[in-house]
């Protein structure tokens, strides 16, 4: 959770070593326009595991649970005979643990849930000393106690890197005086040093990815197990995580797969969350019903230029603070509705808290901020905005007024 879709190696910020991650794109496919349906941790996951947009799965907010009534592709898996396990980050309340024969749920800070049947909660036990807030200790293990005569589906979530963060998560951590500054933030060494811990948490996070691959590799399943590699939400810094701009809700999204996707393949064709659900079921030989939102993404694994849709749509809803927000975007631009254009952009409640956002205030109130830097400042602030993403990667300069984007505003709202 809380990775940006563009801080790794393999998405081109060579000041994130990520070499697992990288591997995985190397040996596989990445995928350069994929998008969450919300950059909020809980309602993106439950929008992932549903194939439906969060205002469709009554878990649209921030900690709100999955109800029972909702179909997930997990247990429609496990109909067709998968063992289907998940560990570290859960997320998903009480109603669908028993979607999973297993969950080993790792909480927010560092605690590990005993081990035991789905829905069977205990006393937190602390696992490693900082490894446990990575959540993801019990990747591994969850893979070799897997029963070895059953296919089998595997949800594994990190914490890395959910903020708090903490010092010395890597040995050897990253120089602040590296790290790629988003032009809406401040330079200063507070920022630097924020971004650096966060570098590392992803860094950390690439080692456990090699663990499951070396795992994966020691059973000699490697080659035909589909591993896919995503975020659940954007940057955990001001205007990335709970926004629609791309800094929140475009994810990595790399398919590796040495049975039936070629290696060094990139694609350009648009990809939603949603449509996770309804590719692994086809991949399964299963079908997704018709409550299912999305659209399989097998075409593409087959053919990087095959295309499966034009638009893609997210939404932005109470997170911490009153929110509500639609987005549409195509290949090219982005459209934002804002219902409540009278709130400020206010981050969530971990990016009001971090030192990025607090040196924000601080500059704010001697008037030393950049146009950029003062968006979350702004009452009222627009109630459409357009953006052409090619020309304009930070989605800064608002189109909507523009006689020549008329047109695509029209087609995006």
């Amino acid at each position: 959770g809380d990775m940006a879709w563009e801080d790794s190696g393999a998405y081109g910020n060579p000041e994130v070593p990520t070499p697992n991650i990288d591997q995985l794109a190397g040996q596989g496919m990445r995928f350069n326009q994929a998008f969450l349906t919300a950059s909020s941790c809980s309602p993106s996951r439950s929008s992932i595991i549903t194939g439906r947009y969060p205002h469709n799965t009554d878990a649209e907010e921030l900690h709100w649970p999955l109800p029972a009534e909702q179909i997930t592709f997990v247990e429609k898996l496990r109909d067709g005979g998968y063992w289907t396990a998940a560990a570290g980050k859960w997320h998903l309340g009480d109603a669908v643990r028993d979607r999973f024969d297993l969950v080993r749920e790792t909480d927010t800070s560092g605690f590990q849930l005993p081990t035991g049947e789905a829905g069977q909660a205990g006393k937190f036990i602390e696992t490693m000393e900082g490894e446990a807030q990575s959540g993801c200790t019990e990747w591994v293990p969850l893979l070799k106690e897997r029963p070895k005569e059953k296919p089998f589906f595997l949800w594994l979530a990190a914490l890395d890197p959910h903020r708090p963060y903490h010092e010395n998560s890597v040995s050897s951590p990253t120089d602040p005086a590296k790290v790629r500054l988003a032009p809406y933030h401040l330079d200063t060494p507070e920022v630097r040093r924020d971004y650096a811990l966060y570098y590392d948490e992803i860094r950390r996070l690439d080692k456990y990815v090699g663990l499951v691959m070396k795992e994966l590799s020691d059973q000699k399943i490697a080659e035909n197990t589909l591993v896919l590699f995503i975020s659940d939400n954007g940057r955990p810094f001001p205007r990335d995580k709970t926004s629609i701009y791309d800094s929140g809700i475009r994810t990595p999204f790399i398919v590796r797969w040495p049975k039936q996707v070629k290696p060094e393949h990139v694609t350009d064709s648009l990809v939603s969350a949603i449509d996770i659900a309804p590719t692994f079921l086809e991949i399964a030989g299963l079908t997704a019903g018709e409550r299912s939102q999305g659209k399989s993404c097998v075409p593409v694994l087959k053919d990087p230029k095959a295309s499966i849709r034009e638009v893609i749509f997210a939404e932005q809803n109470w997170h911490d603070y009153e929110a509500h927000a639609r987005a549409a975007r195509d290949q090219r631009f982005k459209y934002i509705r804002n219902a409540y254009p009278d709130l400020p952009l206010t981050p969530s409640a971990d990016g009001v808290r971090s030192p990025t956002f607090q040196s924000m205030i601080a500059l704010h109130a001697s008037g030393k901020l950049t146009p950029a830097q003062s968006v979350y400042f702004v009452q009222p602030r627009p109630k459409e905005e357009l953006y052409d993403c090619e020309a304009d990667p930070h989605e800064i300069n608002n189109l909507v007024a523009e006689p020549a984007h008329q047109k695509t505003l029209v087609a995006l709202r």
